[in-house]
């Protein structure tokens, strides 16, 4: 059993259609270098000029926002469930 990683709707176009997608990677930073590998642009729609996680994207590990982990560099486990979250705009109007 891999790592499970549930894919946002917007990005959904980038993976055919896929909500969901097993790897096997041994931190976040692998898996978003895996993803581009497979998907190209992908790791560009994430990480920023500077190498950091953009400002409007949360990744959850198992519920937990990486950035409160070790960011890019938190370890995945067989078993886990990340999910990329794009922050929406918007507000009461």
């Amino acid at each position: 059993m891999g790592v499970m990683v549930r894919i946002p709707t917007p990005l959904r176009r980038m993976t055919n259609g896929q909500d969901k997608l097993e790897m096997d990677p041994s931190t976040l930073s692998v898996m978003i270098d895996s993803l581009e590998a497979s998907y190209p642009g992908f790791k560009e729609r994430l990480i920023d000029e500077n190498g950091e996680l953009r400002y409007f994207v949360n990744i959850y590990l198992n519920g937990e926002d990486v950035r409160f982990l070790q960011g890019l560099d938190t370890s995945t486990s067989s078993g886990d469930e990340i999910s990329i979250v794009p922050a929406v705009a918007g507000g009461a109007g």
